[in-house]
């Protein structure tokens, strides 16, 4: 009696756990998304301290708004955008950027990250545009990398070769990483994106972009038959002359 009681409950457990982790894969990104934007709108929030304290949502409606600190951000964003546009606008924020850039100690760091974002959120730079594979950190290993510079000025100078930059992200934390220069000749160029490249970061390289990516050759119906899928021009990687 006891053994067909134990064959009966088997399948019952087996449901019972891919029920439970089909709805672990269902809430796990949902819960990391809203855990997120939870940090973001409550740092943003912050941003109503600013000002006087009988302005403030608590004095004025009795309770704090939750996502007003990201209404304020957009309004201070779209109004800095808007005097920009215009000489007077320009020639107030070129005032204010001289005289931090006349304070000590305040001018290096805002010097640093003013040459940063103009490079990174302008059309004018080259930086994070470019996703490589470089040998890191053994001969053998491979690792995927951002390319900042290709213009080092005095190291190329007086180092053999021409050299560039990169950053090799650290995962799953991408925001820190380690700065290399290593030989052009030397790294392998992708065409995957930068935002394709920091999926597989963030997620243990467990998501792979796919590749070829449609519209490029080599991209055929031929790809989804079971022995396509080694694509031989992966033998022959794109590399810098």
């Amino acid at each position: 009696m006891n053994q067909p009681d134990r064959k009966n409950t088997k399948p019952v457990m087996t449901r019972l756990r891919r029920y439970l982790l089909t709805g672990l894969f269902i809430w796990i990104p949902v819960g990391v998304t809203i855990f997120i934007f939870q940090l973001f709108i409550g740092f943003m929030d912050r941003l109503v301290y600013l000002f006087p304290h009988a302005w403030q949502p608590l004095q004025l409606v009795g309770f704090n708004i939750p996502g007003i600190g990201v209404v304020l951000a957009l309004v201070i964003l779209l109004l800095t955008g808007f005097l920009a546009s215009n000489y007077l606008g320009r020639w107030l924020l070129s005032l204010g950027a001289e005289i931090l850039e006349h304070i000590p100690l305040v001018r290096s760091v805002y010097s640093a990250a003013k040459q940063i974002s103009d490079t990174m959120f302008t059309n004018k730079g080259k930086s994070f545009r470019k996703v490589v594979m470089i040998r890191y950190p053994q001969k053998d290993t491979w690792s995927l990398a951002f390319q900042t510079s290709d213009t080092l000025g005095e190291l190329n100078m007086k180092l053999p070769g021409h050299m560039v930059s990169v950053f090799v992200p650290t995962t799953p934390n991408p925001t820190s990483g380690f700065l290399l220069m290593v030989p052009q000749q030397d790294m392998i160029e992708l065409d995957m994106s930068v935002d394709d490249a920091l999926k597989m970061i963030l997620s243990l390289g467990v998501i792979v972009p796919p590749w070829p990516k449609p519209g490029q050759p080599g991209d055929t119906a031929d790809n989804d038959s079971p022995g396509s899928k080694t694509m031989p021009e992966l033998a022959h990687p794109k590399r810098h002359p």
